[in-house]
């Protein structure tokens, strides 16, 4: 595949829930059975060392993959619980993890926004975000975490979360890239839980690192990572581009502009979320991303109800109409902890944000 193509994803995945697999030599995951349009298939935890080892991401607030984490672990001492971020999919099963083990919690820091909310994000789209969690140790960019046989640097990667880390192997060239890259799809983005400045400036930075093997925390590994990651950057400079392109065109309403999901809307609801990964492909090429951070140039954002109005673009939240997702029923009653309840939320039954997805 030439590098001018389209992002190479990979939605082969056939893992299933509780299952340990052996990976790599020193590289074990299990897959937790929290299945949902966000997560994929479910949400990926990983066993690294052997004898004395790390639990990265121990998964949402789920007792049967605590019990599957603690059982691949059987006659072996968890020294290190590290989390890659603070999503409802990924943290809450640390505290199952600490209590069976004792062993310390490695983290960014607590949940915390990317910047303030505006007065229009009254209702937010981040209802996925666990506020509980706080790591008994702080881990700053660019420390080593050491364990028998391993040593994991932390890489910054801010984007999907503020407080979002990798981890690097670097003897071996792994990245453990949490939700900053996925090989089955684009991350989502929603400020201001997220920002999609930082989210581009951190793949930009993976770029110039030698990992190339990355292990994501949903879908499959990842091989030639920063090839894949540059893919990913030329993808959302298009989709920018795009809507751009639209929007010098003159104002212009969303359905007007993304016309395809919304009509699907009725299919979704009925069908459910099986129903959207079989379409998700041709709706991501629908899909239209505009650029959210802090910039400071001014910009204009949706405001429901009123249309396109003035706005300060320092992080254009453009809280839209995205009919796809209305009432769309998840098959796993895990799906909460992706934050995709918030698409159901009273308030915002047929909203979400135009940043997040791409």
């Amino acid at each position: 595949m030439s590098d001018n193509d389209d992002v190479p994803f990979n939605r082969d995945f056939p893992l299933k829930p509780g299952v340990v697999d052996d990976i790599r030599p020193g590289v074990r995951r299990i897959l937790c059975n929290n299945p949902s349009p966000f997560t994929f298939t479910g949400t990926v935890s990983y066993i690294v060392g052997k004898g004395n080892v790390a639990i990265i991401d121990p998964g949402p607030d789920d007792e049967a993959h605590a019990a599957a984490l603690l059982d691949a672990v059987r006659g072996e001492t968890v020294t290190h619980i590290l989390v890659t971020h603070t999503h409802r999919d990924h943290s809450p099963n640390t505290a199952r993890i600490k209590a069976a083990t004792g062993a310390p919690v490695y983290a960014e820091g607590p949940h915390r926004a990317s910047r303030p909310r505006y007065e229009s994000e009254r209702i937010s789209s981040e209802s996925g975000a666990d506020r509980d969690f706080k790591p008994d140790i702080e881990v700053r960019d660019g420390e080593t975490i050491e364990g028998s046989g391993w040593a994991l640097q932390a890489v910054a990667t801010p984007g999907h979360t503020a407080n979002h880390l990798a981890f690097a192997w670097r003897e071996r060239k792994y990245l453990f890239v949490g939700d900053h890259v996925m090989g089955w799809s684009t991350s989502i983005v929603a400020p201001p839980d997220g920002s999609m400045i930082d989210y581009m400036a951190s793949l930009e930075r993976l770029t110039q690192r030698d990992e190339d093997l990355y292990f994501s925390g949903h879908g499959p590994e990842i091989p030639e990572g920063p090839r894949y990651v540059r893919f990913l950057i030329r993808h959302r400079q298009a989709r920018e581009a795009s809507i751009l392109h639209r929007l010098a065109k003159g104002a212009a309403d969303i359905p007007a502009m993304v016309p395809s999901p919304c009509k699907r809307r009725r299919r979704y609801s009925r069908h459910g979320a099986r129903d959207l990964y079989r379409h998700r492909p041709a709706a991501d090429r629908r899909r239209r991303l505009f650029r959210a951070g802090a910039s400071g140039r001014p910009g204009r954002a949706w405001d429901r109800g009123d249309g396109w109005r003035p706005a300060d673009r320092r992080d254009v939240s453009a809280r839209v109409t995205f009919g796809s997702f209305r009432g769309v029923r998840s098959t796993n009653p895990e799906s909460r902890d992706s934050g995709f309840d918030a698409a159901r939320r009273p308030g915002m039954t047929n909203s979400y944000f135009f940043t997040t997805f791409g």
